[in-house]
């Protein structure tokens, strides 16, 4: 069977591709006009999809950061 160091750089990769996904899928409030110097911007809370991809950018940044140390570690 395999062992967890050859399974590990796999995961390690979907883990990455699953979290650029949901990086890029994210929409930026302030848009183009924030580079320029524009400030418009207002505070609102985040909800329905935009909630969810907010949580999982964050669990999968804490999986990608775990499993790079358990990397490390092995």
């Amino acid at each position: 069977m395999y062992n967890l160091q050859q399974i590990l750089p796999y995961v390690q990769i979907l883990i990455a591709a699953l979290l650029i996904t949901v990086i890029l899928l994210q929409q930026g409030k302030a848009a183009m006009g924030g580079s320029f110097g524009q400030s418009g911007e207002f505070s609102t809370t985040r909800r329905g999809p935009e909630k969810h991809l907010f949580t999982s950018t964050i669990v999968l940044g804490v999986l990608f950061i775990g499993m790079a140390i358990l990397n490390l570690l092995l």
